[in-house]
C-alpha cells in the first residue's frame, strides 16, 4: 500500500464508519470493512511516523491517563433553566418579549455534556462541561467513541457541543456483563455514560458503546441566522441526528410537540428527561442574553415526575454547616426512571407533621430528572399496626449536644460539632465561594479525619509534607491543590463573605455588601443593612448576630486571605439614581446597555411602573412600551440614550 492508497483507504473507512454508526445505512459488509481496516493497520505498523490522527485505528483505545487536565472552552457552556408545567412555560414565554418568534424544539437526552473542538477539519480536543468555563480534558476518550468523527469537512475552527449517552439496550448489556464479572450494576444510563467518559483507560471507553448527539455549536464563524441552520450543518458533517425536530411559533404548538414527544418517550432507545425549547433566530438569542446561570433564550421543559409507592423504614438525621438538623426519609429501595431511590427529602419536622408521617408507612415518592426524590403523600389506610411515631430529636446525632428547638428548625449549637465543621469547610472551598479547585467534599473529609484541618484557617497552613503520605495524593495532585489554595487568596470580597456561610446571606446579598461597604462591612450597623435594596429584617439580624459573635475570627481570616473589594465606579450622569427599563431590539445586546447604565449610576429593572424614570426602547417593542406610555414614563431611543450619556451633569 502506497501513501496515497493509505490516505484514500482512511477516507473510505471513515465514510463507511459514518454510514454505519450515524446514518444507519451501511455501505459495506463487515468483511469488506475488516479487510480494508487490516490493510491500513499493516501500513501503519510499518510506517508509524506517517499515521494520520483521523485514522479509524485511533478509535481502538489503549491510552491510560494519570488523571484529567483542565481545559478551557472558547465560549462558555451554560446550564439550562428547567420548567415543569404549562404555567411555567407561559411565564417563560412572557419574559423577554418572545412572542412572534420561532422556537426550535428537540429531545433533551439524559447524558453528560461534551465540547468538541475542531480546527482545519481535525478533532483537536474534547472537554466536559465542568463549571462552564473550564472542563476536564477527555480527548483520548472522545476519540474512541464511534459517532464522533476524527475529521470533518469544514476547514474553520468550531466547537460542537452535545450529549454523550448510552442506549437502553447497551446499558442493560453492560450491567449484565458487570454482573457476570461480580461487579455492582450501574444505577442508570446517565451515570453509565458519565462514568464511562471519565475512565482513565480509553480501551474501556471504547467497549462501552457510547454515542454522541450534538445539540449546539459554541465558538464558530458560520454566519448562520438560525439555530436550525446550525444544526442542519452540523449533522451534515457526519454526526448523529434524532428524527424528532420541530420548529413552532405559538404556545399551543409547543405544547402539542411536547405531548408528541412524551408519547414517544418509552419508544426512544436513548433515555430522555424532557424537551429543549429555544429561540430559533440567533440575533434574538443574542439580544436576550444570559442570567448569571442560564441563557434567557432557551429552557428545558422536563417530563412529569415518575411516581412510585414504597415504605418508609426510618428517619436519618443530617446536620448542616449552620447546625440545622434535617430529617431524611430512609426508604425500601425502589426503582424510579432508571435510578434506585433509597432516600427522600423531608425538609424539616413540620413537613413530617403536615404529612402525618410515621415509620413503616407506605408513601408516595416522586422523582423527575435530577430533582431530589420527595415524599408527596402517605397511605394511612394501609397501616398495619407496625407504625411508629416520629419524634423530634433532643440531642445532636453527631456530637450528642442538646438541640435548640425553634419550631420549624431544630439546631445544634455546638460550633465544634464535627458535622458542622466539615460542612462549613466543604462550603467554604466550593465553587460559588472560594472556588478552591481540588478541595471537594471527599478531600475535605479525608483531611479532617486525618487531623490535617479542623477549621478554615488550617486550609491555608497546609504543606506538602501534610499531604504526601495520604492515599491518592501524588506530587502533581499535591502541587495543584496547594496552588489552588494559594490562588484563592486575594479573592473578591463578595466571595469571601459568601464563604462564611452567614444565614440568609447568599452570593447576591454578599455582592451588595461588597458594593456598599467594602472592607468596612463588618463595622456596619443593623440600620445600615436595612437601608440596602433587598435586605429585610431577618437578613439584617442574621448579619449583626454573626458579626458580633465572630468578629475576631473574621478579622484573622481576612488577614490570611486579604479579600479585594470590588471597584464600583459610578459616573455622574443623567441616569444617576434613575430607574431604567430596556425593551425591544437594539444595536447591541441588552446586557451591553445594562452595564452602561449601571456604570452611570442607574438602577435597571425588568418591569415598567410609576417609579420608572426612563424606558430605553428599541425596535419591535411590546407591552413594556404600551405600559410606559400609559404611565407617562419618558421613552428614549438608542440615539437619545447616547446623547444623555455624553451630556454633562
Amino acid at each position: 500500500m502506497t501513501r496515497d492508497e493509505y490516505i484514500k483507504a482512511i477516507d473510505l473507512l471513515n465514510l463507511w464508519t459514518r454510514a454505519y454508526y450515524t446514518e444507519d445505512a451501511p455501505l459495506a459488509s463487515d468483511e469488506e470493512y475488516d479487510s480494508l481496516y487490516n490493510k491500513v493497520l499493516e501500513y501503519e505498523s510499518q510506517n508509524k511516523s506517517e499515521i494520520l490522527e483521523y485514522s479509524p485505528t485511533q478509535k481502538i483505545g489503549g491510552a491510560i491517563s494519570d488523571g484529567f487536565e483542565k481545559l478551557a472552552h472558547i465560549n462558555q457552556m451554560w446550564s439550562m433553566e428547567d420548567i415543569f408545567n404549562d404555567d411555567e412555560l407561559i411565564s417563560w414565554l412572557k419574559r423577554g418579549e418572545k412572542s412572534g418568534f420561532e422556537f426550535y424544539c428537540e429531545p433533551k437526552f439524559d447524558g453528560v455534556s461534551l465540547n468538541l473542538l475542531y480546527e482545519n477539519g481535525i478533532l483537536k480536543s474534547a472537554a466536559t462541561r465542568g463549571d462552564g468555563v473550564i472542563g476536564e480534558d477527555v480527548t483520548q476518550n472522545a476519540k474512541v467513541i464511534k459517532s464522533i468523527p476524527l475529521k470533518i469537512d469544514y476547514p474553520g475552527k468550531i466547537e460542537i457541543r452535545g450529549e454523550v449517552v448510552i442506549s437502553k439496550s447497551d446499558f442493560d448489556e453492560l450491567n449484565l456483563e458487570r454482573s457476570k464479572n461480580g461487579e455492582l450494576p450501574l444505577a442508570n444510563p446517565r451515570n453509565a455514560a458519565a462514568g464511562s467518559l471519565r475512565q482513565l483507560d480509553s480501551s474501556i471507553v471504547a467497549k462501552r458503546k457510547l454515542k454522541f448527539i450534538p445539540w449546539d455549536a459554541g465558538y464558530n464563524e458560520l454566519g448562520f441566522k438560525t439555530h436550525f441552520e446550525i444544526m442542519s450543518f452540523i449533522r451534515k458533517l457526519g454526526f448523529l441526528q434524532d428524527s424528532f425536530i420541530r420548529v413552532c411559533k405559538t404556545k399551543n404548538e409547543i405544547a402539542k410537540v411536547y405531548d408528541d414527544l412524551v408519547a414517544k418517550r418509552d419508544d426512544k432507545e436513548i433515555l430522555m428527561d424532557g424537551m429543549v425549547i429555544r429561540i430559533n433566530l440567533l440575533s434574538k438569542c443574542q439580544e436576550l442574553g444570559y442570567t448569571v446561570k442560564f441563557p434567557k433564550f432557551m429552557v428545558a421543559y422536563k417530563f412529569k415526575a415518575v411516581e412510585k409507592v414504597t415504605r418508609l423504614k426510618d428517619i436519618a438525621l443530617q446536620v448542616g454547616r449552620s447546625g440545622v438538623v434535617t430529617p431524611v426519609g430512609v426508604l425500601e429501595p425502589v426503582e424510579i426512571d432508571g435510578a434506585i431511590v433509597k432516600n427522600a427529602t423531608l425538609h424539616n419536622f413540620d413537613e413530617i407533621k403536615r404529612l402525618g408521617l410515621m415509620k413503616n408507612d407506605f408513601v408516595n415518592i416522586i422523582r423527575s430528572g435530577d430533582v431530589i426524590p420527595k415524599i408527596t403523600s402517605v397511605y394511612k389506610d394501609r397501616r398495619d399496626g407496625s407504625q411508629i411515631e416520629i419524634s423530634r430529636p433532643k440531642t445532636c446525632p453527631v456530637c450528642g449536644s442538646h438541640l435548640l428547638d425553634e419550631g420549624v428548625f431544630v439546631k445544634c449549637q455546638n460550633l465544634d460539632c464535627k458535622a458542622r465543621v466539615i460542612n462549613s469547610l466543604i462550603y467554604f472551598a466550593s465553587k460559588k465561594c472560594m472556588n478552591i479547585d481540588g478541595l471537594g467534599e471527599a478531600i475535605v473529609k479525608t483531611l479532617f479525619e486525618e487531623g490535617k484541618i479542623a477549621k478554615i484557617p488550617d486550609i491555608y497552613n497546609l504543606k506538602k509534607e501534610d499531604l504526601e503520605n495520604l492515599e491518592g495524593f501524588k506530587d502533581k495532585k499535591i502541587a495543584n491543590l496547594l496552588n489552588a489554595i494559594n490562588s484563592s487568596k486575594n479573592s473578591p470580597l463578595y466571595r469571601f463573605i459568601t464563604s462564611l456561610g452567614i444565614e440568609h446571606i447568599g452570593e447576591v446579598a454578599a455582592k451588595k455588601l461588597d458594593e456598599s461597604f467594602g472592607l468596612k462591612w463588618i463595622n456596619a450597623k443593623k440600620d445600615d443593612f436595612l437601608n440596602l435594596d433587598g435586605f429585610g429584617e431577618a437578613m439584617a439580624e442574621s448579619l449583626v448576630e454573626f458579626i458580633e459573635t465572630n468578629m475576631e475570627k473574621i478579622i484573622n481570616l481576612t488577614n490570611i486571605i486579604n479579600p479585594k473589594p470590588s471597584v464600583f465606579e459610578t459616573k455622574n450622569s443623567a441616569f444617576n439614581n434613575k430607574t431604567v427599563v430596556i425593551t425591544g431590539t437594539l444595536s447591541k445586546s441588552r446586557d451591553y446597555f445594562k452595564d452602561l447604565l449601571l456604570e452611570n449610576g442607574a438602577k435597571v429593572t425588568n418591569s415598567v411602573s410609576k417609579k420608572t424614570d426612563f424606558l430605553l426602547c428599541g425596535n419591535e417593542a411590546g407591552s413594556k412600551l404600551e405600559n410606559a406610555l400609559k404611565l407617562g414614563v419618558k421613552v428614549i431611543d438608542e440615539s437619545e440614550f447616547l446623547k444623555l450619556l455624553e451630556s454633562e451633569f
